[in-house]
């Protein structure tokens, strides 16, 4: 959309990509502490008052005049996520027995690649009459998505979680391969999207249904990925996985068709959703009396790197396609080596 959304508030597209980094990274800055203190208020009502914010701005955003306001909008929408995703993860870990886990993550991180496909498709069929459709589109779902909220209540005092258990080489290493995995493959849909319209001269509705491919096969393959985690570990998983994402974000920027495009793009969607059940499965035990705490560290990271992610790549992309895809694809080697250089995988006594 961001070529619509630039013509519409009259800026460059440049101009409108501004809005990918100034939601992500209030979304990931304050992870850095969401977390933390939804254990502490509740993870239900920090929740819920989080997809409040977020239908009310989505709309607002639907209804901006110029570039300020849906910039502005843009920010509210990230901080008001931040208090949603950790505390859904750590709620499902809770919910499920042990020998469960990494299925469950699985599932969970397979929707989490779905709906970031999703979102390029829908983007890109209201670009055909209007951008402003999708934010009211993700209104409506952030008002469904109330009736649900995590199990979790209130840990005031004496019970309240520690910011000092987050301190750990551990959740150094995870925080740094969660990075790496977001601004080398799942924060990649913009720079897709705009190598499908300008060097293959795809329409915004086609490129958004190529961009779906690597979701729909995060989604086929999650749970199996939990499976294959359980059996083989997740940190040579994860490394694995790390490589195979890599050669295949590197072929996308080679590729010369529409199918071809989609073809690597999905491949890449593959191995992405095994790279990320391996890492939301090692965080989600790696501080058990902080749970929420952990995965928001980790998360904000991984959004860290998809905000950064226009503002590395997009110069790149402005040289040489190619070479845009191949820098992407290095930066997974962070993930490669941080997961190996993990202690060996341990269980959550604390987890049923």
């Amino acid at each position: 959309m961001l070529p619509q959304i630039g013509q519409s508030l009259h800026t460059s597209t440049g101009g409108a990509a501004l809005s990918l980094t100034v939601y992500m990274l209030p979304f990931a800055l304050v992870q850095l502490v969401s977390g933390t203190l939804g254990e502490r208020w509740g993870r239900r009502r920090t929740v819920l008052v989080a997809y409040g914010v977020y239908l009310v701005a989505s709309l607002a955003a639907a209804l901006s005049p110029n570039l300020g306001v849906f910039l502005t909008m843009r920010g509210v929408l990230g901080v008001a996520n931040a208090f949603t995703s950790p505390l859904l993860l750590a709620g499902l870990v809770d919910m499920v027995p042990r020998h469960r886990l990494s299925r469950s993550v699985g599932l969970f991180a397979s929707c989490q690649a779905a709906g970031q496909s999703f979102a390029p498709l829908v983007g890109g069929f209201a670009a055909v009459s209007s951008w402003r459709w999708s934010f009211v589109a993700v209104a409506l779902v952030a008002g469904l998505l109330a009736l649900a909220p995590p199990p979790g209540e209130a840990r005031p005092g004496a019970e309240a979680p520690r910011w000092g258990a987050l301190l750990s080489r551990r959740l150094a290493l995870l925080a740094a391969a969660g990075f790496a995995s977001y601004l080398g493959a799942a924060s990649l849909p913009f720079l897709v999207a705009l190598y499908a319209q300008e060097h293959l001269h795809a329409r915004a509705d086609a490129a958004g249904l190529a961009l779906l491919g690597f979701g729909v096969a995060g989604m086929a393959t999650g749970a199996a990925w939990g499976l294959v985690v359980d059996r083989n570990g997740a940190r040579w998983c994860g490394a694995a996985a790390a490589l195979i994402t890599a050669g295949c974000v590197a072929a996308v920027g080679t590729t010369g068709s529409m199918p071809a495009l989609a073809l690597c793009w999905t491949a890449a969607g593959a191995a992405a959703a095994l790279l990320n059940v391996a890492l939301q499965s090692l965080t989600a035990s790696a501080v058990p009396s902080n749970r929420g705490g952990a995965l928001s560290v980790v998360f904000a990271f991984r959004f860290g790197g998809a905000a950064l992610a226009p503002l590395i790549l997009l110069p790149f992309y402005h040289v040489h396609a190619v070479l845009a895809f191949a820098v992407a694809a290095s930066t997974l080697f962070i993930a490669v080596v941080a997961l190996i250089a993990l202690p060996g995988d341990r269980p959550d006594p604390h987890t049923p």
